[in-house]
């Protein structure tokens, strides 16, 4: 007996031993994939939160610049209209300075200037009177446009009346198909029901 064979009984255990340790190995790849996938998707999110953060401010930056460059555009434009009302004014000023001057008597126009020839006080009056003709014609036109608005307007609420009393009509006749349907042509009285 001093050779005793354990075979039969070790042959089982090692085979446990095996499959718990084959089952602790696939538990331990299997956290290790859990961890790296966990690793991965935090990376990822982080990556994602910092371009969203980047995107943000690079479009706040993009903003800035754009509406930098619409101001000074618009600045020009502005500047441009400015010196063109200005020289617009100060010729309208001195073509009715001219006016007043000549109507007043004071300046006559001496020989040797290139100036326009300033206006009379009948040419003033002339001038007057086709402002006061502009004027109303301009009101004239307005009220004509207004009285086609309101015409239009009232086509309008008539069709939508038209179309609202069609469809009631029709909603009535439907009820009262109904009412006698299911009534068999006993009249409906409201404190019937009570």
């Amino acid at each position: 007996m001093p050779g005793k064979r354990r075979p039969p009984a070790a042959a089982p255990v090692a085979a446990e031993d095996k499959l718990l340790l084959l089952q602790r190995q696939a538990l331990t790849e299997e956290e290790a994939a859990k961890t790296k996938r966990e690793i991965l998707s935090r990376f990822l999110n982080d990556k994602l939160a910092k371009e969203k953060r980047s995107s943000t401010l690079n479009l706040h930056k993009l903003n800035a610049q754009w509406r930098a460059v619409l101001r000074d555009t618009k600045d020009k434009e502005l500047r441009q209209d400015m010196e063109i009302l200005s020289q617009t004014f100060e010729r309208v000023m001195d073509c009715k300075d001219s006016v007043i001057e000549v109507s007043v008597g004071l300046v006559g126009v001496e020989p040797g200037l290139t100036r326009d020839a300033p206006q009379s006080p009948q040419s003033l009056a002339t001038d007057l009177e086709e402002a006061e003709e502009q004027h109303a014609q301009a009101l004239r036109s307005h009220l004509h446009n207004v009285d086609r608005l309101l015409q239009l307007q009232r086509c309008r609420l008539t069709c939508l009346e038209e179309g609202y009393d069609t469809q009631l009509e029709a909603l009535k006749t439907e009820f009262e198909a109904e009412r006698y349907k299911d009534g068999e042509g006993q009249q409906w009285h409201p404190l019937a029901v009570l």
